[in-house]
């Protein structure tokens, strides 16, 4: 089965509804196979006539449903719901296609549908009464100072409901199957969890580069991999699903940052132009910041054909094992503490899977189904985890901003 067709019959009173819901279905299914899966959209009740469609329709169904297996009703108290539950249908199919066919009456009622943001509202109240599935968790470094606020999502909690999407996934474009409606869902629940809500998030615009922005300083660039402020209540973010979000705070110059480092950001040096921002544009001093690196995808699991493999073991030879092998393993993370330790950071500021008295926070996304997306495992429609960071404006009895200090 590759094909779904959705039958829109919300439409005004019509003498002919029985024949035209036939026509519909017969157009579809005539010289087809039964491959085909159709869906009858149907609203509460027609709003010129205000008289529920099934009174006129449910005799024609039930002797049509006695024919054709492949025909299901939605016809669920609002059309949101019922266009949520065909979502639900087609996402556990793992279907692609999707046809759409209307009625000419559909035009004739237009006049009466509702305002864009009353069908915006009644959306998002409708999601938000989802059962959220599973409890969010939050990762936080114990390195970073408790003035700030930081954590790094897990994929439990959410409401998204394909596989490799399911629950908390936090980015949505062309290529996934997830919309935005539904995302900003995920992220709002986030941020009541997290403590942000109702702040805006500010990710940064992923190109696999080793740009960064200076919010505050400059206009907002079209693409870039990192993010660096000064600003108060200003969250900011970066992506991640076997690449690494990384998060950079300076306790003495609050200053905070955050990157995503894929493995082609990583021998570009994104971390480190991170750090470098935050030096020139904001008074940092290397040795006052602290690096956290988040969930991301292990040496366990990770290779690279032998000519990008070779650019990491000229960073270091213990960023690749097996050099001989046809796709080396790569260690993304072990190459971004080196670099950033030869920029200045010290390694008691870098959080990573080398450090062994603190409770982990980069753990392999890849090895771990139950607690994070990964591209390595779940192939093109993959998921996204969030790293997020805020710093709150705290003042002390006398009005002047207190003292952020490192708690190692």
């Amino acid at each position: 089965m590759s094909v779904v067709l959705i039958i829109d019959l919300i439409h005004c009173r019509c003498p002919q509804h029985s024949a035209c819901v036939e026509r519909h279905i017969q157009s579809v299914t005539d010289g087809n196979d039964v491959g085909f899966k159709i869906y009858l959209l149907f609203g509460p009740y027609c709003q010129r006539c205000n008289e529920k469609k099934n009174e006129r329709t449910v005799p024609f169904l039930e002797r049509y449903f006695s024919e054709e297996t492949n025909v299901h009703i939605l016809d669920f108290s609002t059309i949101t719901e019922s266009m949520y539950r065909f979502k639900l249908a087609i996402d556990k199919l793992d279907l692609h296609t999707v046809r759409v066919s209307t009625t000419t009456n559909r035009v004739a009622c237009s006049s009466h549908d509702e305002p864009v943001s009353e069908v915006k509202a009644e959306v998002c109240s409708f999601l938000q009464q989802l059962p959220a599935q599973g409890d969010i968790t939050i990762l936080r470094s114990t390195l970073i100072s408790g003035c700030f606020s930081h954590g790094f999502s897990t994929r439990t909690g959410g409401i998204s409901s394909i596989s490799t999407l399911f629950s908390l996934n936090l980015f949505c474009s062309s290529k996934r199957r997830d919309p935005r409606t539904l995302v900003d869902e995920n992220i709002r629940r986030l941020a009541l969890k997290a403590g942000f809500y109702p702040r805006p998030l500010h990710p940064v615009k992923v190109d696999h580069g080793s740009d960064v922005w200076a919010m505050g300083k400059e206009e907002e660039p079209q693409d870039y991999d990192g993010i660096v402020t000064n600003q108060s209540g200003v969250v900011i973010a970066a992506p991640g699903a076997d690449c690494m979000p990384l998060l950079f705070t300076d306790p003495v110059s609050r200053v905070i940052g955050a990157a995503h480092a894929g493995w082609k950001g990583t021998l570009l040096g994104v971390a480190m132009a991170t750090v470098n921002t935050m030096v020139m544009k904001f008074g940092s001093r290397v040795r006052d910041i602290v690096v956290a690196i988040g969930p991301s995808v292990g040496v366990c699991c990770f290779t690279l054909n032998r000519e990008h493999a070779a650019k990491f073991y000229s960073v270091h030879p213990d960023c690749v094992s097996g050099m001989a092998e046809t796709r080396p393993h790569v260690n993304i993370r072990l190459a971004t503490r080196i670099l950033l330790e030869r920029g200045g950071v010290l390694p008691e500021h870098i959080h990573d899977d080398t450090v062994m008295d603190r409770p982990s926070v980069t753990l392999c996304t890849s090895c771990h189904p139950e607690a994070f997306f990964s591209h390595v495992r779940d192939g093109p429609n993959f998921g996204t985890q969030l790293g997020f960071l805020w710093m709150e404006e705290t003042r002390t009895t006398d009005g002047t901003l207190s003292d952020c200090m490192l708690d190692n």
